[in-house]
């Protein structure tokens, strides 16, 4: 089975090379590298990775994230983000998906007070991405989901990734107002979900007992043809209780996934999706 690794964000030591925006979010030293993801994904058996653009620490800044995936193209792909209310997006993401293997966009809401997700800046990226074939990957929560519903209708022809599943919570259930939000969206057949929340909206320690119901829950609604894991490397930072493998092991051995839902969630689907 070739393992992808479908969230991943990078870091570098040059800071003047690739500066970081004021008051980053930085993991702990020696963490984030690239050498290192490559290192985890070794003695985890993980033969490919998605490497998403590390907001917090360089903003709307592309470079790294272009820079990596063109010079590991043989098993990465990059997803940047784009400022979406921004008119020169678009021609940027031409730039990046044409020429440095960048593969998806993050699309996020607009960062103002009155932030919304579906508005003119995200149809004219939408645009961009059904032409360039580029996958979009919503970066959201639960107050956004009514929003992502008419950017899916508005685009049935883009493939798109609900980052994190928008943060569901082991504490308030699986039936959730999020969960609800999520599932509902099952109706739109290029919606797919990362599981990447088990860790972090747990409430426990290894395996994470109490965020299972709600994995369950996702593969059942979505299938397991629509549905995803990411390590949230570096884990240090991102997940804090569990390690790169143990992230793996919650889905190859401890949330007794049949070896046909294994496939497809580890294998199948996340190749489907980024690598053809």
């Amino acid at each position: 089975m070739e393992t992808v690794d479908t969230h991943a964000h990078i870091y570098h030591p040059d800071e003047t090379a690739y500066p970081m925006k004021p008051n980053p979010l930085r993991p702990p030293e020696a963490t984030g590298a690239v050498a290192r993801l490559q290192r985890e994904m070794r003695l985890a058996g993980v033969k490919r990775t998605v490497l998403v653009q590390t907001g917090s620490a360089y903003g709307w800044d592309n470079r790294l994230l272009a820079d990596t995936a063109l010079e590991n193209r043989q098993w990465a792909v990059g997803v940047c983000t784009l400022d979406p209310a921004s008119p020169d997006s678009p021609g940027e993401l031409e730039r990046l998906a044409s020429g440095f293997n960048v593969r998806g966009l993050r699309l996020e809401s607009t960062r103002t007070s009155s932030s919304v997700f579906y508005h003119p800046g995200a149809v004219l990226l939408g645009k961009a991405a059904r032409q360039l074939n580029v996958v979009i990957c919503a970066h959201i929560r639960a107050q956004f989901l009514g929003q992502l519903a008419e950017f899916l209708g508005h685009f049935p022809e883009v493939s798109v990734v609900l980052d994190h599943a928008a943060y569901p919570k082991a504490a308030e259930g699986d039936a959730s107002e999020t969960v609800e939000g999520v599932v509902a969206l099952a109706r739109f057949r290029n919606l797919h979900v990362k599981l990447t929340f088990a860790v972090t909206g747990s409430e426990e320690g290894y395996p994470f007992q109490d965020s299972h119901p709600i994995v369950r829950r996702m593969i059942e609604a979505f299938g397991p043809d629509r549905c995803m894991w990411g390590s949230d490397f570096p884990c240090e930072l991102w997940l804090k209780k569990a390690t790169y493998r143990q992230h793996l092991a919650l889905f190859t051995e401890e949330l007794g996934l049949s070896a046909g839902e294994r496939q497809a969630i580890l294998a199948e689907t996340p190749m489907r999706v980024w690598f053809t």
